[in-house]
């Protein structure tokens, strides 16, 4: 009997060892299918991308300029707010509303100095594009206290499908405080109805100095939100220090651990945590080790792409290339280059013609035609 007990706990034990782990996954090289066309250049920091009904573009540019383009003509928009430019932060991310044809109504995150202390930190508004310029401009929500600190602005912006807002906003670097304190802004990913307001069942309604709007916390700098159109789940990802970026299915009230476990270790190579796994705390799907600097997300529903649809495309600023994350389900399955060397990947994004779209750091938006 002891011997059978014996045997069982071996074999146990060798299965746990022969898991394999969500960061042994190996990039494959990429497989040429494709060529880049130039959509539009002289776009310094194309951060968000969002295609209005006629095909046209809006393309946010790091440093606070609004760009339509149309017919590959590039105009600027007028009365942009102003951003607080420093570091990571700027303009940022843009979406229309899922009703947008009958309501007009356009979404932008960007770093604002408005509000308590110097510096800027993450805010959220809605507006209107009348005549080449915002108008209707309402604030929905903006993370306090400002600070100078120039990293970890987030911040992406995306709808459920029934109809939830949800944008991401990072620990603006100070992550032994905000990300773990749900009375704090920062390191969070917020849950709002289309106007600002509250759901009433967002997971800290009612709670004593909680922030109501949060809906997950513990996150370090998600640059990665997106509707999985087959699931209705919203993905996220976000940066890790080196090493243990990650990919979370986000769920309510859940808890991402940023900083109390991580895959990852200081720039200055020091511990962070020990851990990497805690009760209570949601494991990522996948992490990146070494990390990639992801930003910008898109799950492929296009037919222009047989091989990709179905499945993830995650952009690198470290590496500069496009990353194909293959999917079975919820699981990472196999990863693969596209556009190796081609620059730091800002966005990724699918628009109304089924052709994919890049924001790629000192070219500007390019569009993957296939062979």
């Amino acid at each position: 009997m002891k011997k059978v007990n014996l045997l069982l706990l071996a074999i146990i034990v060798l299965s746990c060892q022969a898991q394999v782990k969500p960061n042994d996954i190996a990039i494959q090289d990429e497989v040429i299918k494709y060529t880049f066309e130039t959509v539009a250049d002289g776009i310094p920091i194309p951060w968000g991308m969002a295609f209005l009904p006629d095909n046209s573009m809006l393309v946010t540019e790091k440093s606070g300029v609004l760009y339509h383009i149309k017919n590959g003509v590039k105009t600027e928009v007028k009365n942009v707010p102003a951003v607080y430019n420093r570091g990571q932060g700027g303009l940022l991310d843009i979406v229309l509303h899922p009703d947008y044809a009958k309501n007009g109504w356009i979404y932008i995150s960007y770093s604002s100095s408005e509000g308590e202390g110097q510096g800027g930190n993450t805010k959220l508004i809605r507006t209107k594009l009348v005549d080449g310029g915002l108008t209707q401009i309402e604030s929905l929500y903006k993370c306090e206290p400002n600070t100078t600190k120039g990293q970890h602005f987030g911040s992406r912006i995306v709808f459920d499908k029934e109809g939830y807002l949800y944008f991401s906003a990072g620990e603006r670097g100070n992550h032994f405080v905000n990300p773990q304190d749900i009375t704090r802004d920062n390191g969070k990913i917020y849950r709002l109805n289309d106007d600002g307001s509250i759901p009433k069942d967002n997971p800290f309604v009612g709670q004593a100095n909680a922030k109501e709007a949060i809906y997950t916390y513990g996150n370090r700098n998600p640059q990665g939100l997106v509707l999985n159109p087959y699931t209705g789940a919203i993905w996220e990802h976000e940066h890790g220090p080196q090493g243990g970026d990650e990919i979370n299915i986000v769920k309510k009230g859940a808890n991402y651990g940023w900083p109390v476990v991580t895959y990852g270790i200081d720039y200055d190579n020091t511990i962070i945590s020990k851990e990497q796994q805690k009760s209570g705390i949601e494991d990522p799907i996948y992490y990146w080790l070494p990390s990639i600097a992801p930003s910008g997300m898109l799950f492929v529903t296009s037919d222009k792409y047989p091989d990709w649809k179905g499945n993830l495309l995650v952009g690198s600023l470290k590496f500069q290339y496009l990353e194909l994350v293959k999917l079975e389900g919820n699981k990472i399955i196999g990863r693969q280059k596209i556009g190796t060397g081609i620059g730091r990947m800002r966005n990724v994004a699918q628009g109304p013609d089924g052709y994919i779209y890049l924001g790629v750091e000192g070219k500007g938006i390019l569009k993957i035609m296939p062979n």
